[in-house]
């Protein structure tokens, strides 16, 4: 199973770049990747909004796991955009597609694992949720029927967007789905 993860945002209300950020001495980016691969993702596609980073990256990446990067089209288009980009590149090579967020430091091997799990047979995607709000940014999803979707040009919020598609739901501890967008956030 492929993933996506998207580390193309510009972190404008974090006011640092999100990947970076360390959390019991690990950077998100790479607490991310190696929750992933753990999880038996192979390869990683990591999304990013401008070649440079990808020096800035890989140096804080296990060299061993199977990292491919993919440049934006158009920088900080949004995660729609990256992912129908990314969709398309990959075609019809995987049943699915694990999506991923650089800002989720708390997500666990064990996570992507309930998912690929839990998916049900005749389903689109399965998002998960804490009860309140879905996360359709670390859905598991079947690329062919994920990509029609969002090719429509339909630019409602993916939560919207998802819930309309056969999917089922894994509810996950809000410890685990909390990302970080603001300094207090890491609080």
């Amino acid at each position: 199973m492929v993933s996506l993860l998207l580390a193309g945002g510009m972190s404008s209300r974090m006011g640092i770049d999100k990947a970076l950020i360390e959390i019991n001495g690990e950077s998100c980016i790479s607490r991310i990747v190696n929750s992933l691969h753990s999880a038996g993702s192979s390869p990683i596609i990591i999304s990013i909004s401008d070649a440079a980073l990808i020096k800035k990256y890989q140096i804080l990446l296990d060299p061993s796991i199977e990292v491919k990067w993919s440049i934006d089209m158009e920088k900080y288009a949004g995660p729609i955009e990256s992912i129908i980009e990314n969709l398309k590149k990959i075609g019809s090579k995987y049943e699915f597609v694990q999506l991923a967020t650089v800002d989720v430091p708390w997500i666990t091997e064990h996570f992507f694992r309930n998912l690929q799990n839990m998916i049900g047979k005749n389903d689109d995607l399965i998002i998960p949720t804490d009860g309140e709000r879905s996360h359709p940014l670390l859905s598991l999803i079947r690329p062919k029927n994920i990509l029609k979707k969002l090719a429509e040009g339909d630019r409602r919020p993916l939560n919207i967007q998802f819930s309309e598609l056969k999917h089922s739901t894994l509810f996950e501890s809000k410890d685990i789905l909390k990302n970080i967008n603001n300094p207090h956030d890491l609080i």
